[in-house]
């Protein structure tokens, strides 16, 4: 039986690439959204396998759109497919459910091994993206509820930071310094108790801040 596949990329080509890798196999490319608002659409619609989600769109990142798809149908496995191997965009991808991440320079044989993989109800995570995200911080149980007295303006740049932005982005997001920036990083790496950026991110998300 045919693998149900939807395509979500702003880039033609890119979704072009994926129709071409899956020419002769068992997997059919139902449908293909250029964003988030006609991705969802289709999720609502149609009767889907596996979803293959960009990570960079406009108006809606899909990282939004993941969590967008784990509310509407839990049961539907998503597969992140990008050309940004972000620690901070993996560690958010776990934390909200994604099945895999895949970059773009992946083979042909690994991507359409991942998307069997995952469509028969496994996971592609590699070794090195769960370790980002083991440790009390990537625990499903940890208590999320506890007070961390992050200041107003620590508490905007871990939401930016969630994001996946770069401190030199943050800065710029927020219109102060790139130096403040680093300072209110290390202060909020400190009060959370976490090793690094990407911690910090998976703890904002199971927040629910990003």
């Amino acid at each position: 039986m045919a693998i149900k596949l939807l395509v979500v990329d702003d880039h033609p080509v890119a979704r072009m690439g994926v129709q071409h890798m899956t020419i002769g196999s068992d997997i059919q490319i139902v449908a293909q959204a250029d964003n988030a608002e006609s991705a969802l659409h289709h999720v609502r619609s149609m009767e889907l396998d596996l979803v293959l989600l960009d990570v960079r769109m406009p108006k809606s990142d899909g990282l939004r759109c993941l969590a967008e798809i784990r509310s509407i149908k839990p049961e539907l496995p998503v597969l992140m497919f990008s050309a940004y191997a972000n620690p901070t965009y993996v560690a958010r991808a776990v934390a909200l459910g994604a099945k895999g991440y895949m970059t773009k320079d992946a083979s042909a044989e690994a991507l359409l091994g991942a998307i069997h993989e995952v469509a028969a109800g496994g996971k592609v995570w590699s070794r090195e993206d769960m370790r980002r995200v083991t440790g009390p911080i990537g625990e499903p149980d940890t208590n999320l509820d506890m007070e961390i007295p992050l200041t107003s303006r620590e508490m905007e740049v871990l939401k930016q930071l969630a994001f996946g932005l770069t401190n030199k982005e943050i800065a710029q997001a927020l219109g102060i310094s790139y130096e403040t920036v680093k300072e209110h990083v290390q202060h909020v790496l400190n009060k959370l108790s976490v090793a690094d950026r990407t911690q910090a991110a998976v703890w904002a998300v199971r927040r629910g801040l990003a």
